[in-house]
């Protein structure tokens, strides 16, 4: 990783110091273990600033919307096809950006590495296929294919699809992973199942809305959940309420997501929100042989109509 780094420096301080961008959004260290922050940078003298590891898990096409200047932007696989629906989505325009390709190997679990230790966590560093983790009392050393982000697990577009510059050749994808085997299962229980299967999964949630505030398509200007005329849900943790928002939140996303795992990231209780982002993106996977985020030519299959889509569930 510290030859990413070094190049992600290279790269954005030359863009800086040519005027070819008015600024590099990428991170920079965390003042807490495995939460690197991101930054935006203006002068070339700050590009010492920048780092990459496998902490660098939040989605930075998020802090892209609308913006009128000519920006550098740091993007792996997933930061990438979320670029791509922006641009699509018209809250960038191509020409804006000088996109910094980074191939990925995985971020790592924040929480499951913190569920490890039972005193606090000093420091988690990267050592090529391993991670080590220093806490107050110990020090372990893990493989960090077992300690992987579960969406970093599964991801079969670990480079990313549009760049200008990459800083490290292109890495090999997955092409054994299993997407869809959690969908699976929970499509394969019985209504009363999976009622209590969801009542449990969203009964640590405290209505914080990290997750919707963390993901790069959560760009509305007001929310749902926050509109007042009407009122389209409540703003109490009544379990429906809760429920209500997750499910929409989700529908709104359906089509567009990359699972990029900001959400889960985000998310302070841990839930595995992801599981009704990926029962959408499988669906209109198998509906349409679509996936978010690989074109910036075409819309999403929500967003547009053509005459031979498949109408059966029509009644």
């Amino acid at each position: 990783m510290l030859g990413y780094t070094d190049k992600i420096k290279e790269i954005s301080e030359r863009l800086l110091k040519e005027g070819k961008v008015d600024m590099v959004i990428g991170f920079k260290k965390g003042t807490m273990p495995m939460m690197n922050e991101p930054c935006v940078i203006k002068k070339a003298e700050d590009a010492g600033k920048l780092v990459w590891d496998s902490n660098c898990g939040i989605n930075l096409a998020n802090y892209l919307t609308d913006r009128k200047e000519k920006i550098g932007i740091i993007a792996k696989g997933c930061d990438s096809r979320n670029i791509a629906t922006h641009i699509v989505e018209n809250k960038i325009r191509r020409d804006q950006l000088v996109i910094i390709g980074v191939p990925c190997k995985g971020m790592i679990d924040r929480h499951k590495i913190a569920s490890m230790s039972e005193t606090e966590i000093l420091s988690v560093t990267d050592a090529g296929d391993e991670i080590i983790v220093k806490a107050e009392d110990s020090e372990k050393t893990l493989k960090k294919a077992e300690v992987l982000q579960k969406n970093c697990a599964v991801c079969t577009h670990r480079n990313p699809v549009i760049y200008d510059e990459l800083v490290a050749d292109l890495v090999e994808e997955q092409k054994d992973a299993d997407r869809y085997a959690d969908v699976r299962e929970i499509e394969a229980m019985s209504a009363e199942e999976k009622w209590k299967y969801f009542d449990d999964l969203l009964a640590p949630c405290i209505r914080c809305y990290a997750c919707r505030n963390a993901c790069p398509l959560c760009y509305c200007p007001t929310c749902f959940v926050d509109e007042s005329r009407p009122q389209w849900v409540g703003k109490s943790t009544d379990p429906m309420d809760t429920r209500t928002f997750h499910f929409l939140r989700a529908y709104h996303c359906a089509g567009r997501c990359t699972d990029c795992g900001s959400c889960e990231r985000a998310c302070p209780a841990g839930i595995n929100i992801r599981v009704l982002t990926k029962k959408l993106e499988k669906d209109c996977f198998e509906s349409y042989g679509w996936e978010a985020g690989l074109t910036t030519e075409d819309r999403p299959p929500l967003d547009t109509y053509k005459l031979n889509d498949p109408e059966d569930f029509i009644k």
